[in-house]
């Protein structure tokens, strides 16, 4: 039985180092979203001159932050049931 909850504790601990890794993830999309606009001079995504680049890490940052979100409820699914 300890071997159980040793393990659920084990993949909480990993469910919690992924999460904490795709937010540093997160902020550093940010980042690179902010120089793409610096260096194009637009900050406006609705704007015809904003770059690609920016469009697609602003797509892949969502995307990010709505997988960190399922994961953060699975976490608090497994520690509810712990």
């Amino acid at each position: 039985m300890q071997d159980m909850s040793r393990s659920g504790t084990a993949g909480e601990l990993r469910l919690d180092a992924l999460i904490a890794d795709l937010w540093w993830r997160v902020r550093l999309i940010n980042t690179d979203i902010l120089e793409e606009e610096a260096k194009a001079g637009v900050f406006d995504a609705s704007q015809p001159t904003y770059p690609l680049l920016a469009l697609n890490l602003r797509a892949r940052r969502d995307n990010l932050v709505s997988t960190i979100g399922v994961l953060e409820q699975r976490a608090r699914s497994m520690s509810e049931a712990a």
